[in-house]
């Protein structure tokens, strides 16, 4: 009986150990992933020759010139240029060492199916798989595992003035990867037909609603990647974890130095673009929405050539963003100055940014007690609540603690009455909205953003409430009541009714 005891009180304090730990001292294994974007191409070489021939983003700008000069030069699947090149072989001579001291074998790899990309990786795995000095755990054809993902090309496809090409079949990139691993450790995923190439489906250039789809279907793809391979092997471990004192002394930023324990280490080779849509679902997580049909999101990730974000998984879609854009195997001041390329506004990263005009969309929504709306409106609402409306102990006072802007009317809400929330958005972005009681009537709480002062996002939201009571066969006005703001309830359409409670009605 004792024996048992000691037993049982020995599990539950085991069981009390894990609960109280499991917040804070749980282990918390992970993947290193790191995203690379290609080297310069012949295409990136032919942009940029036409940027300073033509004039771009001048009043001189030849935009007939510019079109012919780079249908005439431009590739469907380039190779790199002279200084892609020179750019290949600064990351082999950067990547190479580091793999062998700090990641397990083999090295994985995820890249696209385009050249500039296999070009770009070719000489880090060729040296990789032919280096006698690394150790790959007594098989000596495991060192680099590879999948070329058909669905993690760049944006916009492969063709050529219109025109699809198909791209690479999957025995030329074999071929082409030959000296790099061997057949076993060479898959390809997402290609329509083994025999023709990964773009063979491809209607001309890919709509950007069809990337950002693909991007989707690439991510959650991932996800389930890296889900699998955490459940794996010995060399997936809490890396912020120390559990010797040769491991107390590495250097966390010591991208070179040998470790005791290498780390599972999965490397993704892709593109500008196309990198920048997996990035943006990464931080967003399963909430990424695509805010208008057919043009670019409002934020972008940019990447240099051969520059790479590093990004820890922990499983369940959950990822740790550590290092964006680094390029640190451009190791000195003549390599940085003549190398370093790509991720500049002169390279044309500011044609991501949708223009105004496709932002400017205006859309009316309306909701119960905020039942319905999408989080991320949700969001924006408490905010703009706190930035723009003081508290209810400062609804009468005269000052906001955060800030007071024109436009918003900081009315207290009236008990009683089912309340309902009216919102203008542009596009995704909440520019206007404001409370109304059925019951009573009366409108509280109305914000519009200083940004859309010139808009009539305040006229629709009035309207938008004047159609609702209507359809309630409400035959009075609408009213609120302040004493402030008058020139902004003018702009409304309200006129002071009653100056000593400040009653405004709506005219």
């Amino acid at each position: 009986m004792a024996s048992s005891n000691s037993s049982d009180d020995n599990s539950n304090k085991n069981d009390h150990d894990h609960k109280s730990t499991k917040k804070g001292g749980s282990p918390r294994p992970s993947i290193l992933v790191r995203l690379i974007r290609h080297a310069e191409s012949r295409n990136n070489q032919v942009y940029r020759d036409a940027r300073q021939l033509y004039r771009t983003g001048t009043p001189d700008f030849d935009v007939d010139g510019w079109n012919r000069y780079v249908e005439e030069h431009r590739s469907a699947d380039p190779s790199l240029s002279d200084m892609g090149l020179s750019q290949r072989d600064r990351l082999a001579d950067f990547l190479v060492p580091h793999l062998k001291n700090q990641a397990s074998s083999p090295v994985r790899v995820i890249c696209s199916p385009m050249r500039r990309t296999l070009d770009t990786i070719h000489l880090t795995l060729s040296r990789l798989q032919n280096d006698d000095s690394s150790s790959s755990g007594g098989d000596e054809t495991k060192k680099v595992q590879i999948i070329v993902h058909g669905k993690y090309h760049e944006s916009d496809g492969c063709h050529l003035k219109g025109v699809t090409k198909e791209g690479m079949a999957q025995d030329e990139i074999r071929e082409l990867l030959n000296d790099c691993t061997s057949d076993d450790n060479l898959k390809f995923l997402g290609f329509p037909q083994p025999d023709r190439g990964w773009y063979v489906n491809g209607k001309g250039a890919e709509t950007r609603q069809e990337s950002e789809s693909r991007a989707s279907q690439f991510y959650i793809w991932l996800c389930e990647h890296l889900d699998q391979q955490l459940r794996e092997s010995a060399d997936v471990f809490d890396a912020g974890v120390s559990i010797a004192p040769e491991e107390a002394e590495e250097q966390t930023h010591d991208f070179l130095g040998p470790r005791l324990r290498r780390r599972r280490t999965t490397l993704l080779v892709g593109h500008g673009d196309f990198m920048s849509l997996i990035l943006k679902r990464i931080v967003m997580g399963f909430g990424h929405y695509i805010e208008s049909e057919g043009i670019p999101h409002r934020s972008a990730f940019v990447h240099a050539n051969t520059g790479f974000t590093d990004i820890e998984y922990f499983g369940k879609g959950r990822f740790l963003l550590m290092a964006t854009n680094q390029t640190p195997h451009f190791v000195h001041q003549e390599d940085y100055a003549m190398l370093r390329g790509g991720d500049s506004l002169k390279d044309g990263w500011s044609f991501l940014m949708p223009l105004d005009e496709h932002l400017e969309e205006e859309i009316v929504a309306m909701a119960y007690e905020d039942e319905g709306l999408d989080q991320h409106v949700k969001d924006q609402l408490v905010a703009l609540q706190s930035l723009y409306l003081p508290s209810k102990q400062t609804i009468n006072g005269s000052q906001n603690s955060c800030s007071d802007p024109p436009n918003s009317i900081a009315v207290e809400e009236q008990e009683g009455g089912k309340l309902v929330t009216f919102l203008v958005k542009h596009g995704l972005q909440v520019v206007a909205f404001a409370k109304y009681n059925e019951e009573s009537g009366e409108i509280s709480n109305v914000i519009i953003r200083p940004s859309a002062t010139e808009s009539d996002a305040g006229v629709s939201l009035v309207t938008a409430i004047r159609s609702h009571a209507r359809q309630l066969g409400r035959s009075g006005s609408l009213l609120i009541h302040t004493s402030a703001h008058k020139t902004v309830l003018e702009k409304l359409g309200f006129a002071e009714l009653n100056e000593e409670d400040g009653t405004h009605v709506e005219i």
